[in-house]
């Protein structure tokens, strides 16, 4: 079992920028690691995953703001967040997969707002 805790959240104003960082409890670097988010009364979508090669994959709403990294020695993987929009407003939540086995982190609120 891999416990996972995010953290980085909070309040910033529109076009402003945060760090979201998840620690694992354990050895990430053979997982898929994904950052989700699931804003009030919407299903959770999956923002940006990396792969145990170092592969990205993001959504088209956060294309070219949003940037995933992970840190193997340090068990942690991070989402850069830039010029973010009100719509980004959720709680984002970070994962690691591996076939079946699936981890998930309570969850970090970030809120977009002037």
């Amino acid at each position: 079992q891999v416990q996972l805790v995010e953290s980085g959240g909070g309040l910033v104003q529109p076009g402003g920028s945060l760090r979201l960082s998840c620690a694992a409890s354990g050895s990430i670097f053979r997982f898929y690691v994904g950052w989700h988010r699931q804003a009030s009364g919407k299903q959770r979508e999956l923002v940006a995953v990396t792969t145990s090669g170092g592969s990205t994959n993001y959504a088209e709403s956060v294309k070219g703001r949003f940037a995933i990294s992970r840190d193997n020695a340090k068990n942690t993987v991070y989402l850069q967040m830039n010029s973010l929009k009100p719509e980004d407003t959720a709680v984002y939540y970070c994962s690691l997969s591996l076939g079946s086995i699936n981890y998930w982190g309570q969850g970090t609120q970030v809120t977009v707002s002037s």
